[in-house]
């Protein structure tokens, strides 16, 4: 089975932006995590990371193409107003799960509506780095349940 983790926007900066949001973990030890949890259940994962909303709708069409199983989606700030990357992700016939580090619902009030809520599998927030192993693990659950129907 093959994931791919889609970083959006300010993600590469993750270990020197705002830890007081985001913790001290980069993104290199974030994508790390997720690599080595998904050899111990059995998939690859890929991971990329843009500063650019093109480029990240353009890998989520190659992301279609290529037939991934499953993909799990941190698109920062984006979450709450690309409704491209939004359109992109409903091209998608496979299990999504947004996540954030921290819980959106919590914060300021234009980061509490997602326009991705109603075409993801679900959503994860609040459990800073582990929001994403958190996701990997119900990614994995939602295709093994796809599989038996």
């Amino acid at each position: 089975m093959n994931i791919l983790m889609l970083h959006g926007i300010n993600h590469n900066l993750f270990g020197k932006r705002d830890p007081a949001q985001y913790g001290t973990v980069t993104l290199a030890e974030i994508d790390q995590q997720l690599h080595d949890l998904g050899r111990e259940l059995g998939v690859d994962v890929v991971s990329f990371q843009t500063n650019c909303e093109g480029a990240l709708c353009d890998r989520i069409h190659q992301a279609f193409t290529e037939g991934v199983d499953a993909v799990l989606i941190n698109a920062g700030a984006w979450t709450h107003y690309s409704y491209g990357i939004r359109d992109a992700l409903a091209i998608l016939t496979v299990p999504i799960v947004e996540l954030h580090m921290s819980n959106i619902h919590a914060r300021e009030p234009f980061r509490h509506k997602s326009v991705f809520a109603d075409i993801v599998n679900g959503q994860i927030s609040g459990f800073g780095v582990d929001s994403y192993l958190l996701a990997l693990r119900a990614a994995v659950s939602a295709i093994h349940t796809s599989q038996k129907t």
